[in-house]
């Protein structure tokens, strides 16, 4: 909820800082006093637009601070660890406006775009007006607040699912028919390229091992006459082999002799002869190789020339010719209809298109019987407060194939018709200021325990009305504040009676300026405020005794 607001060099205010409680709030004093000003005060700290006549004459810039204490799950949450914004016990949005209209917004005191501070806003506080009514105005959220009302949420969670994977798997389907079309245009090409590299038959690393090969053949020479050498030194007439086999003959002879004492170094030289061994075949099999084909390092040169020169001519490096020809015979596998790809794909799409079907038409179902069951509890809320001709309706439009998303095919759009018998229209377009200001009122009672953002804003609620009506308009103002903190500007002393808390404002002249300022009020202070609202500007002995009925019939 909101618990502190403060305002620097805005309009007539130098400086003012407001501390709010939970439950509702009713700010009162004598028109002209500066109540929008906090309005606008607080609309620049949610990211409202910023103008540079905001700013208090001789003020080189203007300022407003919002505070907010927040519910461990609430979704601003989310978007600050989106941002990389450190979380504290208080969420702080403030905004910086200069003359020039230029301004600079932070949130826990951290520069942001003021996009993302409306953005968090938006999730934070919601201001009802006669004029600037925000939310429930907007059709695109009446479907929102339609499955709220009537718990839907799972079903709309479970149809957005299926959407997805619907789409998915149609898109998957799209693109393979698209590759199929290009595969066709390119049928010719593809067999003649297909063809080419069959012959030719790449293997993976293929490159590697023939250029390892190659540059062996490249110093045959050199190495039969080393691999020459070396074998004379290890199996010559004094080759190494013959070394070993005496030395082993002679210790044997002694064995008996020496005991186990010469058991390790008879071990050792078995190994040594082994290894000698398997050295002397190595080199012969390597000599051997050398002199197996006297062409061979031209047909190394020939082939790795084939395979550059195809990855040349397909701009790919030699590595992925394999990976090409596969991709080759892919497409054509798809022209000849020999790829169960196609098929595959369709099915999926179709168990995709289903599964969506099944979850949207329960979906709206659940809806059109969620929106009776709305529209009586709304129309239910109208006569008390001076709408007893008006008449609530939610209409389910359900939409067209082309227009199918995540939310299912229903339009949903709240609408009102004011006199009986009228065709009910948008909510926006049939109420007058003061009718629209109280359909909201009834809306968001109606609503309240599905109320997403935790502070509401009525500015003006009750204008036109008095009497019952306005203690109607009271009473379900209190009502949604059980569940959200409520501000209200008002001019109605039963509204202001109904109140928790009570806020003054007023104008006082300091150091030859006027300037505007709030008071908290005592019980004392606001029996007296309630009197004036009752009486005007004289306050009577009779409005004091009208205020105190008021009070004691709120309490």
């Amino acid at each position: 909820m909101l618990v502190g607001l403060t305002v620097q060099n805005i309009v007539l205010i130098d400086r003012l800082e407001l501390s709010l409680a939970a439950g509702l709030t009713a700010l009162t004093g004598e028109t002209g006093a500066g109540k929008s000003i906090l309005l606008d005060a607080l609309g620049l700290a949610l990211g409202a637009r910023a103008e540079g006549g905001l700013v208090r004459a001789g003020a080189a810039q203007a300022g407003a601070t919002a505070t907010f204490t927040l519910p461990e799950r609430h979704a601003a949450h989310a978007i600050l660890e989106e941002q990389g914004i450190e979380r504290d016990d208080l969420l702080i949005l403030r905004r910086q406006v200069g003359a020039d209209g230029k301004s600079r917004a932070f949130v826990n005191d951290q520069p942001v775009s003021v996009a993302l501070l409306r953005r968090i806003g938006e999730l934070l506080i919601e201001i009802e007006g006669q004029f600037e009514v925000h939310g429930l105005l907007d059709p695109a959220t009446h479907r929102t607040h339609l499955d709220a009302f009537g718990g839907l949420e799972a079903s709309a969670e479970k149809t957005r699912d299926a959407y997805r994977r619907w789409r998915q798997a149609q898109e998957a389907l799209d693109g393979a028919h698209v590759e199929l079309e290009r595969a066709r245009a390119d049928e010719d090409y593809l067999r003649h390229a297909a063809a080419e590299l069959e012959l030719a038959d790449p293997k993976p690393d293929e490159e590697t091992a023939l250029t390892a090969e190659r540059q062996q053949l490249m110093h045959r020479e050199q190495l039969l006459e080393a691999i020459e050498a070396a074998y004379g030194e290890l199996a010559g007439e004094r080759g190494a082999d013959r070394a070993l086999a005496s030395a082993a003959r002679r210790l044997q002879r002694i064995a008996d002799k020496a005991g186990a004492g010469l058991d390790p170094v008879a071990s050792a030289l078995d190994r040594a002869a082994a290894e000698l061994a398997e050295g002397i075949a190595g080199l012969q099999r390597m000599a051997a190789d050398l002199d197996a084909d006297p062409n061979r390092l031209e047909k190394l040169d020939d082939r790795l020339n084939l395979l550059r020169e195809l990855a040349r001519k397909h701009r790919v490096a030699v590595t992925a010719l394999p990976d090409l020809l596969s991709d080759l015979q892919r497409r054509l596998a798809l022209i000849e209809g020999q790829s169960a790809d196609l098929g595959a794909l369709k099915k999926a799409a179709e168990a995709g298109l289903a599964a969506y079907r099944d979850a949207a038409t329960a979906l709206s179902a659940a809806r059109a019987k969620a929106a009776k069951a709305m529209d009586a509890a709304v129309n239910k809320e109208l006569p008390p407060l001076k709408l007893e001709k008006a008449r609530f309706a939610t209409r389910i439009e359900t939409l067209g194939e082309a227009d199918w998303g995540e939310g299912g095919w229903d339009r949903v759009q709240f609408q009102v018709a004011t006199n009986p018998g009228a065709t009910p229209g948008a909510i926006n377009r049939i109420a007058s200021g003061g009718e629209l200001a109280r359909f909201m009122l009834a809306l968001k009672v109606t609503l309240a325990s599905n109320q997403p953002v935790p502070t509401l804003v009525f500015d003006e609620v009750d204008s036109g009305i008095g009497g019952a009506t306005a203690a109607a308009v009271g009473e379900r103002l209190k009502r949604l504040a059980k569940k959200v903190q409520v501000l209200v500007i008002t001019h109605s002393p039963q509204v202001a009676a109904l109140a928790q808390n009570h806020l003054r404002v007023e104008k006082r002249t300091v150091k030859g300026k006027i300037a505007t300022a709030t008071t908290p009020l005592d019980d004392a202070e606001r029996r007296e405020e309630i009197a004036r609202m009752l009486s005007g500007a004289v306050v009577t002995d009779e409005a004091r005794a009208a205020a105190d009925k008021l009070l004691v019939g709120a309490a």
